[in-house]
C-alpha cells in the first residue's frame, strides 16, 4: 500500500473505526488512544497489505479486533492481579459515564451474550458493517454470521423490554 492509499483510508475509515472503538470500549479516550494504535499497526503494516486476502476495510477492523482483544485480556489480568491485593478499581472512569441507567442496563444485555455474538452486534451496528463484510472479516460462513447478529438481537430485545 502507498503513502496516498493509506491517507485516503484514514480518511475514509477514521471516523466509522472510532465509533465502533467507542461503542465496544463505552469509553472514549480509550477508544481514541486504540484508533492510533490500529493505524500505527496499519502503517507500520502497510507494505504487507495483500488485496487478494480482502478489502483494505476488514483488513483495519481485522488489526483493531485484535487490538481490543489484547486490551481485554491485559484488562483481566490488571483485575486479577488487583484483586488478589485488594485493590479495588474505578473512580474516574465512573464519573464520564452518561445516561448512567440506559447505558449500564445495554452493557448488562450485552455482557450476557455469548462473546462471539457481542463481536458480531458491535461490528454490525458499532463499525456498521455488513453481514458479509463481517463474515469475510471473521473468517466464517455468512449463515453463521447471520444467525449469530440474529440470535443476539433476539436476546437483547428479550432482555431490555
Amino acid at each position: 500500500m502507498r503513502d496516498d492509499e493509506f491517507e485516503r483510508l484514514y480518511a475514509a475509515e477514521a471516523q466509522g473505526l472510532f465509533a465502533f472503538l467507542v461503542y465496544r470500549t463505552g469509553d472514549r479516550a480509550l477508544a481514541e488512544d486504540l484508533l492510533a494504535d490500529a493505524f500505527e499497526r496499519a502503517l507500520r503494516a502497510r507494505r504487507r497489505f495483500d488485496p487478494r486476502r480482502g478489502s483494505h476495510k476488514s483488513w483495519l477492523y481485522a488489526i483493531a479486533l485484535n487490538l481490543l482483544r489484547d486490551h481485554a485480556r491485559r484488562a483481566a489480568a490488571e483485575g486479577r492481579a488487583l484483586e488478589r491485593t485488594g485493590v479495588h478499581a474505578g473512580g474516574a472512569d465512573d464519573a464520564r459515564v452518561e445516561s448512567l441507567g440506559e447505558r449500564e442496563e445495554l452493557q448488562r444485555a450485552l455482557a450476557t451474550l455469548a462473546p462471539e455474538e457481542r463481536e458480531a452486534i458491535a461490528l454490525r451496528f458499532g463499525a456498521e458493517l455488513t453481514v458479509p463484510e463481517i463474515a469475510k472479516l471473521l473468517g466464517e460462513p455468512l449463515t453463521t454470521v447471520e444467525g449469530r447478529v440474529y440470535r443476539a438481537l433476539r436476546k437483547l430485545r428479550d432482555r431490555l423490554q
